[in-house]
């Protein structure tokens, strides 16, 4: 079984979103931004192709 860590998510990374909108979806990130007020911001592409972006703070990083 994989851990789960609230680490910061890296590029590659598998994630599954435990708030916000995207509740229960997983995925791998992508693209990680910094919003202009500080917010970090990052894409998830789940394994049907689908995209949708979300707050790293609602995430939790998967480690192998």
């Amino acid at each position: 079984m994989a851990s789960v860590s609230r680490a910061r998510p890296k590029d590659g990374d598998h994630c599954d979103v435990v708030g916000g909108t995207h509740k229960g979806k997983a995925g791998t990130v992508r693209d990680i931004k910094t919003s202009k007020t500080g917010a970090l911001t990052i894409t998830v592409v789940q394994k049907n192709g689908e995209r949708f972006k979300t707050l790293a703070k609602n995430v939790t990083v998967r480690k192998k």
